[in-house]
């Protein structure tokens, strides 16, 4: 299958114990979000492939977590320099199938993918390690030793970097992985899967599949699964949480956010606005860590406003496979109509529409918005409380700094944030007072060598960066009687 001038293999087959084999599942019709036309038909994985690839797994449990650690980091390493060699090429079917521009695709995959599975790789032998304590009872021996199978749930806004973040670091602590992938990537899947191939992985250590809820469900449901990882919604959450629950399976929860950005009164605007712009719009909102609400003070605000005004509509929205796009479309039309309905409820609530609002004029196919600025935004409005998920950002307005961290802290989720200051040791005692798994100083983040997690609505649970393995172990004492 040819997809803008990639070779996409095995479009219709899934990856079970080291090969591939046909989807069993329904066809489906691969829609572009830029265009809203058919780009190619495929088949989705059963509930049947599901469970082959439980299968698959759990026969792998042993000889994986029994692997000596060089092999494991030798082998995963080898998968990412595939994924690495193939990154343009990936770049261009995440456009097509998803709507993520390639600016977008280049910087996640040289700021996110490189960088968590590199520090996991390079990390991986320091948090491994036995390591050893005495007793008055004699020696002790303290392991770190595989958790189980992993079911790794990823969504369609980040594919790669969520396998470098919770696939890559799973399989050093030596787990088996099914990765269940959404049904909007499954030609990007389909590339991942041949890397994954190639490498070398023993049969059933790494096994993919892509379809619906259904598959995810009977993945998260089957008792051989100890430990589901998600990226997702909260119905995806409740249904894991439903499903895991009663076996007391371990569960990683990473749930999005409404992430504050807060501009103190000494920021310089131009740095600040250098790292705000791409840190509020980038995937046309459609990225959990999203500073999507911004906050300033009385004093500022009017300022603050108009440079942000001028910076959102210089962004370029259209076509994604255009290296100069900023804004691509949306997933779907469901998409589309939830932003649109924030948009006139926050309207029809009085706030202020600074900028955006509607379908760009010059895009009449796709499911395209414009990206857009509220102010005079209610505390306790939907703007503020829920996640859009589409290219809609909130202004706030405060009084001082307390005020500022109570508004930052004033809704259920906690999962990124950023402050702006020209004092940076300011800038880090706010980023402490904030609720928040993430928080820059002057920057957006977060950064993806280092563990990140949310607290609140966003979640529980680590991943990335060398700590983020020791979520996919058990820790074993072993005393040895004098």
């Amino acid at each position: 299958m040819d997809i803008s001038g990639v070779d996409i293999p095995h479009a219709d087959q899934v990856l079970i114990g080291g090969a591939l084999r046909p989807a069993t599942g329904d066809s489906h019709t691969v829609v572009a979000p830029a265009t809203a036309e058919p780009v190619a038909e495929v088949r989705h994985s059963s509930v049947a492939d599901a469970i082959a690839a439980v299968d698959a797994a759990d026969s792998a449990r042993e000889v994986w977590g029994r692997t000596p650690l060089a092999e494991r980091i030798a082998t995963t390493a080898r998968w990412f320099e595939l994924v690495d060699a193939r990154a343009a090429e990936l770049d261009v079917v995440w456009a097509v199938e998803a709507g993520m521009p390639l600016r977008h695709g280049r910087a996640l995959h040289r700021f996110g993918t490189t960088a968590a599975w590199r520090s996991a790789l390079d990390g991986a032998e320091a948090v491994l390690c036995e390591r050893r304590a005495r007793s008055d009872l004699g020696e002790v021996l303290l392991c770190r030793e595989p958790v189980g199978v992993v079911v790794a749930i990823l969504p369609y806004n980040g594919p790669l970097v969520t396998i470098a973040s919770k696939v890559v670091p799973a399989l050093l602590a030596g787990c088996p992985v099914v990765i269940k992938a959404a049904p909007e990537s499954q030609l990007t899947m389909a590339l991942v899967a041949d890397c994954a191939l190639r490498a070398g992985f023993p049969a059933g250590v790494v096994d993919i599949v892509c379809g619906t809820a259904e598959v995810g469900k009977a993945l998260t449901r089957d008792p051989r699964v100890d430990l589901v990882s998600l990226t997702g919604g909260h119905t995806a959450a409740q249904d894991v949480l439903a499903a895991t629950h009663g076996r007391y399976a371990r569960t990683q929860l990473e749930l999005g956010g409404k992430s504050p950005a807060v501009i103190l009164d000494d920021a310089p605007l131009d740095r600040a606005l250098r790292a705000l712009i791409p840190g509020a719009t980038n995937g046309a909102g459609q990225v959990c860590a999203l500073l999507s609400r911004i906050l300033v003070s009385e004093r500022r605000h009017d300022e603050v406003v108009e440079r942000l005004r001028a910076g959102w509509d210089r962004l370029a929205i259209g076509d994604p496979l255009d290296p100069k796009t900023h804004i691509g479309p949306l997933i779907n039309e469901a998409a589309l109509r939830r932003t649109e309905d924030f948009v006139a409820k926050a309207a029809a609530e009085g706030a202020q529409l600074v900028t955006g609002g509607t379908r760009p004029a010059h895009l009449d196919a796709g499911w395209f918005h414009e990206p857009t600025l509220f102010t005079g935004v209610a505390e306790d409005s939907d703007l503020v409380q829920r996640e859009v998920f589409g290219p809609v950002t909130a202004v706030q307005v405060y009084r001082d700094l307390d005020d500022a961290i109570r508004l930052a802290n004033a809704t259920a989720f906690g999962l990124s944030g950023a402050v702006f200051t020209a004092d940076t040791a300011l800038g880090i005692e706010v980023a402490h007072r904030i609720r928040s798994g993430a928080v820059a100083v002057n920057s957006f983040g977060p950064a993806m060598n280092a563990p990140f997690g949310g607290v609140g609505a966003s979640g529980w649970g680590r991943e990335s960066g060398p700590e983020g393995i020791l979520g996919f172990t058990e820790l074993k004492q072993i005393l040895v009687g004098a």
